[in-house]
């Protein structure tokens, strides 16, 4: 008798145009590329936690949320890469929530090169109380701002 195959969740679907995402162009570097040409998966993960610094430590920052700023955990990733990415192409990372809970938010990656999606991902993230050392719960006001975000209807984050 076999064991069945470990049930995985598969990354997020491609984000829907209409709803309200974070986009942003993230820089390729020579250094992230392989022997191969192209992007190296491992510095695909690095790229999205730049878009994710670019939207939570910076964008929610300049709308006045700073408690994006104190840190946060990765429970969970997954990325479904799509095509290669090359060096010299301009990278547009597109996020949206498409989760949230008490302690965390699932955040939702769509990126594309001329136009082509390269990789879909996602990843679960946990606000950390450092001094505590545990995971701590989202304030209103990161509730109201991830919110705004949000793929699916509104939820108040007490589930």
């Amino acid at each position: 008798m076999t064991s069945p195959a470990p049930q995985v969740d598969s990354p997020a679907p491609a984000l829907n145009t209409a709803a309200p995402g974070f986009k942003c162009v993230i820089p390729i570097r020579w250094s992230d590329q392989d022997v191969n040409g192209h992007v190296n998966n491992a510095r695909v993960v690095t790229l999205m936690e730049e878009a994710r610094i670019q939207w939570l430590n910076q964008h929610a920052v300049a709308e006045g949320i700073d408690n994006f700023t104190a840190p946060k955990l990765i429970a969970a990733l997954n990325v479904e890469y799509l095509k290669p990415i090359f060096h010299g192409l301009e990278l547009t990372v597109e996020m949206a929530i498409s989760r949230i809970g008490n302690r965390s938010f699932t955040i939702s990656y769509t990126a594309s090169q001329e136009s082509n999606i390269v990789f879909r991902a996602s990843t679960v993230v946990v606000p950390f109380d450092s001094n505590a050392g545990k995971a701590r719960t989202l304030v209103e006001t990161e509730l109201n701002y991830l919110n705004k975000y949000l793929i699916s209807p509104p939820r108040d984050g007490r589930s």
